[in-house]
């Protein structure tokens, strides 16, 4: 019969980490791997489990805290911590939509310098004006999924 556990090495290549990572998540507490004959560290598919998730919630902007958290069945703090990345998550989709709209507005612009557009500046007024609330901007034709075709009435 074919072990199912894993040497540290193959754990980590498979989720394409120096060995050194693993080793940190185990100091901090949120791995835990048996130890073979030899003392070496060898993962089971729990392991491998827990290593997906913290791969893809720090990938999501998960600090390790907020994944020890998460990964702590008796942590009584989980749904805050949940809250506050899932607000966290909405406002940076909020930016990307405002980046994206920027981007495709400086895609479409006429203007040789986008910074003389007072459309894209209208983009910038947060930064440029000591931190006033930018106004809301209406969206641009086209803007759902894909490059629209250049549009010379979208245009400065």
């Amino acid at each position: 019969m074919k072990s199912s556990l894993r040497s540290i090495g193959s754990v980590a290549a498979r989720f394409g980490l120096e060995t050194h990572v693993l080793r940190h998540w185990e100091d901090e507490g949120l791995v835990t791997p048996a130890r073979d004959g030899a003392g070496r560290r060898v993962y089971g598919e729990h392991d491998v489990v827990r290593i997906a998730a913290i791969v893809r919630n720090k990938t999501a902007g998960m600090s390790l805290e907020q994944i020890r958290v998460l990964l702590d069945s008796e942590s009584a703090g989980r749904h805050d911590v949940l809250q506050a990345h899932l607000d966290d998550i909405e406002e940076r989709m909020r930016s990307m939509e405002l980046w994206r709209e920027m981007t495709l507005h400086a895609l479409r612009c006429r203007a040789h310098d986008v910074t003389n557009c007072p459309r894209y500046k209208s983009y910038l007024a947060d930064l440029l004006d000591d931190g006033t609330p930018r106004p809301s901007l209406p969206p641009e034709r086209g803007s759902g999924g894909g490059v629209p075709p250049y549009d010379p009435a979208l245009s400065c």
